[in-house]
């Protein structure tokens, strides 16, 4: 909005409303304008409290994330390490040299002839 539209804008106000009238128009207006940029003020401060909120809540779970996580044993053994079992949690060791077909897989067989 140029110069010379508000001059256009000041002279019509000035003839419809007339000059006794438009000091007092003027002032609400400026009230009314200075409401809504308090309001729009405080809206966008809420906003931004609110987004901060949520951003120091993300750093929050994110260090508790990795706490938990360093926490946590590993479920693999490191490289080169020897896992220790129990007597009875060990597995015996497979056959080294039977294949398949020397394995009998069938049930015991309880008849004898």
């Amino acid at each position: 909005m140029g110069f010379a539209d508000t001059v256009v804008l000041f002279v019509l106000a000035l003839l419809l409303f007339g000059p006794k009238k438009l000091p007092g128009i003027a002032r609400q207006i400026g009230k009314a304008l200075a409401e809504f940029k308090r309001a729009s003020n405080e809206f966008k401060a809420q906003i931004e409290a609110e987004i901060s909120q949520l951003e120091v809540q993300e750093k929050q779970k994110a260090e508790s994330q990795k706490i938990e996580q360093k926490m946590e044993l590993p479920s693999q053994p490191p490289d080169g390490s020897v896992e220790y079992l129990p007597a009875h949690a060990q597995s015996p060791d497979p056959p080294s040299s039977s294949s398949s077909s020397d394995l009998n897989l069938s049930a015991p067989n309880t008849h004898h002839a």
